[in-house]
């Protein structure tokens, strides 16, 4: 794509890029390019190119409608962490502020796809990233996926947004399987919650790096591994050597538990997708995608060992 000088936006978001690059102290006085960066769904994202060295920055523009449901001081929080630990980027403050987020761009890595977590070794490297993740000082932000079901339910009826004709008996499943887990005790620690494969960056040494720390709260632990193995459609088998990789054991309790969060995150990120539907500008079918995550979550629903993961936990 073509690169741009300031001056030259064209777009809504070019124009607000182009603001908060005039005013960070990190640009000043400096000439400098930019161009889009494909693949997010909820922000407009830009590679900046300082033309006096050809050092590249990362930087994330917020969507229409996404401070609904993220909270960007509690993301830089999360980012800063990620960051001293060595698992983000670096990230600079200087337009905190306006939310809008620079990084260092990290031309060694590449976004990882689903067909690189075919691979065991690349498995085992987000595994041990979460760990990492997990291990750190709680985050400002504790935000379960009941606190984020809560949240877009809210949103959805105050927006007028779609529900589906089985949002009763959905939201049944939901309290029921809320039930279980509260009873049993939760058990919080910092985690990145958004598992899309462009956000795990792989070197070719095979490691592995967090990047957008946008939806990251303390959550259950079992949330973390249950919305990552949704996403990326691993087959029973491969859970299950997962939950013994990250845990050093595996017990059928711990996989109900990580069965019903992926459930869980799938009505989470469908009512996610009816208030993007109303709020969002950009070029995406979130009512597709909302349509998809539902399916999928009455799929597991509608096990017959959907009742047994409950009383299992």
């Amino acid at each position: 794509m073509r690169q741009k000088s300031p001056g030259e936006a064209s777009t809504c978001a070019e124009r607000q890029l182009e603001t908060g690059l005039a005013k960070a102290a990190l640009f000043k006085g400096r000439e400098l390019v930019y161009q889009p960066v494909l693949g997010g769904i909820s922000n407009t994202n830009f590679r900046v190119t300082l033309r006096e060295d050809g050092k590249d920055f990362f930087v994330k523009v917020p969507g229409a409608g996404t401070e609904m449901f993220i909270d960007r001081v509690a993301a830089f929080d999360a980012s800063r962490k990620a960051s001293a630990l060595g698992i983000g980027p670096r990230i600079y403050d200087d337009l905190a502020e306006d939310g809008i987020e620079i990084n260092d761009f990290i031309p060694d890595r590449r976004a990882c796809t689903h067909s690189d977590l075919v691979r065991p070794k690349a498995r085992q490297a987000v595994i041990e990233t979460y760990r990492r993740f997990h291990s750190i000082e709680p985050l400002d932000l504790t935000k379960t996926v009941f606190d984020m079901i809560e949240e877009h339910v809210a949103q959805v009826q105050e927006l007028g947004g779609w529900l589906p004709p089985d949002y009763a008996w959905l939201m049944k499943q939901y309290r029921c399987a809320r039930a279980a887990l509260e009873a049993s005790g939760l058990d919080l620690v910092p985690c990145f919650n958004d598992p899309m494969p462009g956000n795990f960056m792989i070197n070719d040494a095979g490691n592995i790096m967090l990047v957008d720390y946008e939806y990251a709260s303390n959550n259950d632990r079992c949330y973390e591994l249950g919305i990552w193995f949704g996403e990326m459609f691993f087959p029973e088998t491969i859970e299950k050597e997962l939950i013994e990789a990250y845990f050093g054991e595996f017990r059928e309790d711990l996989y109900a538990r990580v069965i019903i969060h992926k459930a869980l995150a799938d009505i989470k990120w469908a009512l996610w997708s009816f208030v993007q539907q109303k709020v969002s500008t950009l070029d995406f079918d979130f009512f597709k995608y909302g349509a998809w995550k539902l399916l999928r979550g009455r799929a597991i629903m509608r096990d017959p060992r959907w009742v047994m993961y409950i009383n299992s936990v």
